[in-house]
């Protein structure tokens, strides 16, 4: 009897294998998170960035170290509400990356000319443009990545960043170079204009007069370098 049971269940066939359910296995990140965390990185480098600014604009420090916990999160709500309003308005998700980086630079753009001045305790005349030049490359440097392989980064049909060949980036690079060129001229030249030439109003010190002057030519710049950046630089 024993036998016949063994020879009928050589014949059945073996069970199948056990395998893990697909829908339990943990999933990669969605390109709204990815963006949602790289906001939020965006909003604590820009806090780190203002601790030079409050330094020199004698901010009380509890307020300063504040915006390490407050700007990420401003930035990760913002982009996620960004997104919603481009289910109407598909642009203004790109926007809103290209407003979030724009506040990334500018924070470089100050932070550092405000490191420059209090270590050199100068904040006006000739050395002040001199460390505006300083401040706005580097940020311009910074902008140029940011801007290239998250706000306007190409992406093919299957959901694949696409490349380029080497002479198609020297192209783009001094496209890039030529818009810029452009925009730190404004951006240099209106706030040289307002701090060395139209000097501190309404009864400012001279140390906050220059981040006025500073934040007039940020918003010419960024004005600028948005249309240029878009239509001519990374166009699809």
């Amino acid at each position: 009897m024993d036998e016949q049971i063994s020879q009928q269940n050589q014949g059945a066939p073996a069970p199948a294998p056990i395998t893990p359910n697909k829908a339990s296995a943990p999933a990669g990140l969605t390109a709204l998170q990815k963006d949602l965390i790289i906001s939020a990185s965006v909003g604590l480098l820009c806090a780190l960035l203002i601790l030079p600014i409050a330094q020199n604009l004698k901010m009380k420090p509890g307020l300063a170290l504040s915006l390490l916990v407050v700007l990420p999160v401003l930035a990760a709500v913002g982009m996620r509400a960004a997104y919603s309003l481009a289910k109407k308005i598909k642009i203004f998700y790109q926007l809103a990356k290209f407003v979030l980086v724009g506040s990334l630079n500018t924070f470089v753009d100050w932070g550092i000319l405000n490191l420059l001045m209090f270590l050199a305790s100068i904040s006006a005349g000739s050395l002040y443009a001199v460390f505006k030049g300083i401040s706005f490359l580097i940020a311009t440097t910074n902008s140029y990545f940011w801007n290239k392989f998250w706000t306007f980064k190409k992406i093919s049909a299957a959901g694949i960043a696409t490349s380029q060949p080497p002479q198609e980036n020297a192209k783009e690079w001094l496209q890039f170079f030529i818009v810029s060129l452009v925009g730190f001229s404004l951006n240099v030249g209106m706030a040289t204009f307002l701090v060395n030439v139209l000097g501190p109003q309404f009864g400012l010190s001279a140390k906050l007069w220059a981040n006025v002057g500073a934040f007039g030519g940020t918003v010419l710049g960024m004005s600028w370098n948005f249309l240029g950046y878009k239509l001519v630089v990374f166009k699809s």
